[in-house]
């Protein structure tokens, strides 16, 4: 990776700072929240971990831009894609539930 373009570098460097919060913000949430409990924590965890995975990804292919290694991560950086689509419908359904019960609640 010595061999790395200005903004490569800066590309790997600002993908491996999001890795590491998103990790921390994952471990964190793990240990002081019961985040399994409900949608939305499910939601937050799984958007975590699949943005820090969509970085973990952009530092792998810098490293094996070429090959069977990086054909195999392309794969799976099309599964993580996939999954944020998931995930922001899911948020979309929460919000528009979420919504829907507040004005039944005040009703407006």
């Amino acid at each position: 990776m010595g061999g790395l373009a200005v903004d490569q570098l800066v590309n790997v460097v600002a993908s491996g700072l999001v890795f590491l919060t998103c990790a921390g913000f994952a471990l964190t949430y793990h240990l002081l929240a019961p985040w399994w409990r409900s949608d939305i924590g499910r939601n937050l965890m799984s958007f975590a971990g699949a943005v820090g995975l969509l970085c973990l990804y952009t530092m792998l292919i810098t490293a094996w831009p070429e090959g069977c290694m990086a054909t195999v991560l392309r794969s799976c950086r099309v599964a993580v894609l996939v999954a944020i689509a998931a995930l922001m419908a899911q948020r979309t359904r929460m919000v528009v539930r979420a919504q829907r019960e507040r004005r039944e609640r005040s009703g407006v």
